[in-house]
């Protein structure tokens, strides 16, 4: 008689945390999509959903017990193609290809530097040295979520702010460059993680939440645009208050 083989049962907390990879995944492809069709708001609204969708899969696999390594490789190849390439093929499909090969350059750039920077995040965990980051207060270079809202945030600020330079491919070049620059730089940027709230504000903190999501379903892109301009700001903000610390 044969022996049956055995059946291998994966448990849901296991597979939850990667279904909303792969919805993060499908949302950058969108993205992508939406702007081949020159729907440039849904483009970028689906890059933000991706990033939202990245923001849970981590919490909800710590949440369910269920983090496996081959979540976290899923996750960063999620991320290569959500915030690398998704942002870079957007911003050379809206203003970028008006300079043909350097828009091309920097939005192939761009995915490389993405590229480059989740493969030093999967490096710096297996190394133990997250975790002292997230303690000190920062990361090191823009993470991928904000690197990618970044990169798209020209587009964010025209939809509210008809300014000529904000569609001009020079200066959109420019910015990704710089943008490239910190993302793969040793930089010390914001880290949500590392935020500890006292008991006695968190009445505060959950109105303050309210108040935000209220602003981004009634007017999305203006606030979107403080939002990253604050962001923007904590750069140096953070970087001169880390070398401080090690002075």
């Amino acid at each position: 008689m044969t022996q049956k083989k055995a059946r291998f049962h994966i448990p849901v907390r296991s597979l939850a945390p990667n279904v909303i990879t792969v919805l993060a995944l499908c949302a950058g492809m969108f993205g992508v999509r939406f702007a081949y069709l020159g729907q440039w708001e849904s483009a970028v609204t689906a890059i933000l959903v991706a990033g939202v969708f990245d923001g849970l899969d981590g919490s909800v696999a710590r949440l369910l017990k269920g983090t496996s390594r081959f979540g976290a490789e899923l996750d960063s190849l999620s991320d290569v193609i959500s915030f690398g390439v998704a942002p870079a093929l957007i911003m050379y499909m809206w203003v970028l290809s008006d300079i043909r090969g350097i828009g091309w350059l920097m939005s192939l750039v761009f995915a490389i530097c993405m590229a480059l920077r989740l493969a030093r995040f999967n490096t710096v965990m297996k190394d133990d040295e997250l975790g002292a980051e997230v303690k000190a207060g920062y990361y090191t270079g823009i993470p991928a979520p904000a690197s990618a809202a970044l990169a798209v945030w020209p587009m964010i600020l025209s939809f509210e702010f008809k300014l000529p330079f904000l569609t001009d491919p020079k200066i959109c070049s420019a910015y990704m460059a710089v943008l490239c620059v910190l993302t793969v730089s040793r930089i010390p940027t914001f880290s949500l993680k590392s935020l500890k709230i006292h008991k006695e504000h968190v009445m505060f903190v959950l109105l303050g939440i309210a108040v935000l999501a209220s602003l981004l379903i009634t007017d999305l892109w203006m606030t979107m645009s403080v939002v990253g301009m604050i962001y923007v700001i904590s750069i140096p903000t953070i970087a001169l208050f880390a070398y401080r610390q090690k002075d």
